[in-house]
Parts: C-alpha cells; structure tokens; sequence
C-alpha cells in the first residue's frame, strides 16, 4: 500500500514538474504574429526596385487565379515569377533558421548556440560548394545534389562539433562550444577556398552564393522549404516539453522520463535537415537562429511551447525585412542578404555574449 501511495505521489510530482510548460501561444497572440507576418509579407513583394501598389498586387493574383489576361504584363511577370517566389523563400528560410536557432539553444543550454556560431552553416556550405564545384550528383536524383550534399554535411559537421567539445568540456560551456565553432568555421572557409582555387570559372557565382542570397529563387525552391519546415518543424514544436526539461539539465530530463539520447538526435537531425536545405537553396545567411529567439524571449519567455511557435513568425519578418532592405539600399543593385544578417547579427552576438558574461560575475 504505501509503495503504491509512494508511486502514485511521485507521478503527480513528475506532472506537476511539466504543468508550468503546457501553455502555448494564446489565439491572440498567434493573431496578432500572423497579421504582422502577413502585412509584411505584402510589404516585401509591393516595394523593390519598381514599386508596385498594393491594390495592383491583389487583381494581378486575382487574375492568375480565375486565369483571365492581367493588363500590365510587366508587373505581372514581375509579381509572379520574380517576387512572389523569392519573397515565399525567404520567409520560409527565415522561418526555419530561426526554429532550428531556438531548437539548438535549449537542447544545448547555450544562449549563443546557432548554425553559424556553431558552425554547421559553414560545414554546409562545404557540402553544397563541394557539390556545385564538381558536379556531384546522387543517382536518381540528379537535380537534388547540392541540398543532399549540404544536409549530409550539415549533420556531420554538428556531431563533429559536439563530440569535439564533450571531449574538452563535459558541461558544454559557451565559452568552449564557441570556439570549437569558430575553429570549426574557419577549417571549413578554408577548404572552400583551397576548392575555389580548383573551379576559377566557378569562383564569381559560388562567391556570391556564399555570402547568402535568395535572388533567383523559384516556385519550386519555395516548395521544397515548405515541405522541410512542415515536416521538421512539426517534429520539432511536438519536442517542446523535452526542450523546456533540457533547459535545466540532462538529468532533469531524464528524472522526469525524457529519452535524452532519442530526443537529442532527433533535434539534430531535424536542424541538420533544415539549415542544409536552406544553406543549399540560400548560401550562407548568418545569425538569423541566433538574433531571432532572444528578440522573442523578451516577448514570450523562455517557455518553449510559446517560444517555437512565435520564433517562426518572427524569423519569417526579421529575413523579409533584411531582404528588403538588401533590395532597397542601392537599388536598382542589391546586396547579399547575408551582409545584412551578419551586420546585424555581429552587434546583437557581442551584446548577448556581455551580457551572459555581467550575469556569471
């Protein structure tokens, strides 16, 4: 009897542990994300380097729609095969950068944890380079060679990294897992450069694609991140709880029932898979899962069954916003996208990494 009584109390203690994470984004709050997403959305496709009113926006998508002829065929062109597909990119990169930035920061308890200060955008970037600069091609699937090579790559690169800094530093302090990355990074730009060396007629477009830009996208590219995020990401929101435990420490999450082993290569492999499909589709565009979840926190908390959700929306506005103004600074010429991502994000690293430094003395 009192082995079922201790039991049954021990159950309720475990509840009452998960209780405070159940709570997720409020319909208002989920509201008031989509109606920003969405006014910005419409923003980044009405401005450029012609400007086109929002009401022409709406009866040209109207006419593709119902089928009928559009009566300006420029704008038409430019709407549906330019900026429609471009602008769909990068919200949905934006999107999964920052879902994978948030993902890899409670896993690893590391507030500067992200693709690229960890790097695995750059690991990568070494896949798809690899596969651009040589032809690489998977048999049977021909056309997909860059994203399988930076995906595989990607992955790699991250268990690399992570059993690089256990091996150093059991409790993956920031000040380790960060210079392992950087030490990682610089590796990886390294080999890039030496391939460079071997493609001169490939050096100008692998350059620019390097340095993150989503110009050129298409339908097709819009499609495939889509289908990523909605795959991974769903995995990866449903792990919300077990993040929230890890959050404290392993063996909180494992006191509690968590499989830590299990949890922790799924969320790598669900990363892996979204920042190499973006990096393949978009180069190398810095800091996004590293700016975007602390902006949300200081809205949402630390609560990742609101910070996942929320951190989708906000990654989708803070890449739109940086593409539109990569677009709009010397236009009719545009900057790499990753220029301003990495301006942005190399202010906001430093604030971040004083700050967690004021808090420990």
């Amino acid at each position: 009897m009192n082995l079922s009584m201790e039991a049954a109390v021990n159950n309720d203690k475990q509840k009452d542990r998960r209780r405070p994470g159940r709570e997720g984004l409020s319909p208002l709050a989920c509201t008031v994300f989509a109606l920003v997403t969405v006014f910005t959305f419409v923003l980044c496709i009405c401005l450029g380097s012609v400007n086109i009113p929002a009401g022409k926006i709406f009866s040209t998508f109207a006419s593709a729609v119902s089928g009928s002829a559009s009566a300006d065929q420029t704008e038409y062109a430019i709407l549906l095969t330019v900026r429609l597909p471009r602008v769909l990119c990068v919200a949905l990169t934006g999107a999964s950068l920052a879902l994978s930035g948030a993902a890899m920061q409670g896993l690893l308890r590391n507030p500067l944890a992200d693709g690229s200060t960890l790097g695995v955008s750059s690991g990568a970037s070494l896949g798809a380079v690899i596969a651009m600069a040589f032809g690489a091609i998977v048999p049977g699937l021909p056309a997909s060679g860059t994203m399988i090579m930076a995906m595989l790559s990607a992955f790699l690169s991250m268990m690399i990294i992570i059993v690089l800094a256990y091996k150093i530093d059991y409790s993956l302090s920031t000040n380790t897992i960060i210079l392992i990355g950087i030490i990682y990074s610089m590796f990886m730009n390294s080999i890039i450069s030496l391939i460079l060396t071997m493609v001169p007629d490939k050096i100008k477009n692998i350059t620019f694609w390097t340095m993150g830009s989503l110009a050129g996208s298409s339908m097709k590219n819009a499609a495939v991140l889509a289908a990523a995020l909605l795959v991974c990401g769903t995995v990866i929101l449903r792990y919300a709880d077990e993040l929230n435990a890890f959050s404290i420490d392993e063996t909180n999450a494992a006191n509690i029932g968590v499989s830590v082993k299990k949890v922790r290569l799924v969320i790598l492999i669900m990363v892996s898979v979204l920042i190499g499909i973006c990096v393949s589709t978009g180069g190398t565009i810095a800091f996004v899962g590293l700016v975007t979840p602390h902006i949300v926190r200081i809205i949402t908390g630390p609560n990742h069954r609101k910070l996942l959700p929320a951190v989708l929306f906000t990654g989708a506005v803070f890449l739109m916003l940086a593409d539109l103004l990569a677009r709009m600074i010397f236009r009719p010429r545009e900057l790499p996208i990753g220029v301003i991502t990495s301006f942005v994000g190399a202010v906001v690293f430093v604030f971040i990494f004083y700050r967690s430094r004021s808090r420990r003395a």
